[in-house]
């Protein structure tokens, strides 16, 4: 394993396109020449590297709401990094910003779409999630889309991850009762004695369902979907009349090949989204609310500083372990938001 170094680049690309779950040779580590600035260009010196879910998608080439990555082209990723060198009048050298530069050492930018951060940030890596894209995809989607109201239950899948972790700190500020749903004990505990849950289930419990419906004797009234698959099945009988399900992503899915076995659901969802006149819709972050960005930061930043909400990070080592740490999250591995440290200040 090498580290970072200052007359190197090393990147990983997409080096084939998986079949179900990825594996490791569906990547390659390269090293280059580090890319030099041109007119109004910057250089990009990566510090963290942020692993998500919907990154799985981009490795595929079927429809979606991007485009994917080419093959031998660098994984896409959000990152945190320091400007090295500027030819940006925007930019100086040691600015430290937050981007879209993928799973590489150095990149080469023209300033878009660069957000300027503190210089005296004490922890940048929160910048790719509480106070990134999945503190923002928590933030909107359960008070815009689920419109959490105080006594009501939310249900989060997902409960100590990137997102649920979030979605569940939110719902005690709006006053809700908060059940989560985790893979294992330790997950379970996790929720509610560090992020304030009221309860959270194990969903590789025999009677997930029966636990389930014990935590929610009250229905549920907003249902963060994230995850899909078993979870989404116990959920769906307990739903209230007028009950909101912002829908951000269906992990439990994404190495699928083929239609879930089973029988057809279809016609008992769309049943019970009439009967119950539940509102189920999905929303892609920067598409959807981008423009809201400032109002979340703003908010945000103060749960953060006030410590109503508590950032819990999954930090690994070295952009070469960024392959098996991405094929962890994807098995649920990681406990809180999955930031590779690509290399130390």
């Amino acid at each position: 394993m090498t580290t970072q170094t200052t007359d190197r680049n090393r990147r990983i690309v997409l080096a084939s396109r998986p079949h179900g779950q990825p594996k490791p040779e569906n990547f390659r580590l390269e090293q280059t020449d580090v890319p030099q600035p041109g007119d109004g260009e910057v250089l990009l010196r990566t510090m963290y590297l942020s692993l998500d879910p919907y990154m799985r998608g981009r490795m595929s080439d079927g429809p979606s709401y991007a485009d994917p990555v080419a093959i031998d082209d660098v994984m896409v990723g959000g990152t945190v990094c320091r400007v090295e060198k500027s030819n940006n009048e925007k930019f100086s050298q040691g600015d430290m910003v937050l981007g879209y530069s993928g799973w590489q050492d150095f990149a080469i930018s023209d300033g878009g779409g660069l957000v300027k951060l503190d210089a005296n940030m004490q922890r940048p890596s929160l910048a790719l999630g509480v106070l990134g894209m999945t503190g923002f995809t928590a933030y909107m989607g359960l008070l815009d889309i689920g419109q959490p109201k105080a006594g009501e239950t939310v249900v989060v899948a997902g409960a100590t991850g990137a997102v649920g972790s979030v979605v569940g700190q939110i719902a005690k500020i709006k006053g809700c009762r908060m059940v989560g749903v985790a893979g294992g004990e330790t997950k379970c505990r996790l929720a509610v004695d560090e992020l304030g849950f009221d309860a959270c289930i194990d969903h590789r419990a025999d009677d997930f369902d029966e636990q389930l419906a014990a935590a929610c004797t009250d229905g549920i009234d907003v249902y963060f979907e994230n995850v899909g698959g078993k979870v989404f099945d116990g959920v769906l009988p307990l739903l209230n009349t007028k009950a909101r399900i912002p829908l951000c992503g269906l992990i439990a899915h994404y190495n699928d090949t083929e239609l879930p076995p089973g029988p057809d659901r279809l016609s008992l969802l769309t049943r019970k989204l009439l009967t119950k006149r539940i509102r189920m819709q999905g929303f892609i972050i920067f598409d959807d609310y981008g423009h809201r960005y400032g109002e979340f930061a703003a908010e945000m930043g103060q749960w953060v500083k006030d410590k109503k909400i508590k950032a819990h990070e999954d930090i690994v080592e070295d952009l070469e372990n960024a392959p098996d740490a991405f094929i962890g999250l994807l098995e649920g591995q990681n406990q809180g938001k999955l930031v590779i440290r690509v290399a130390n200040e």
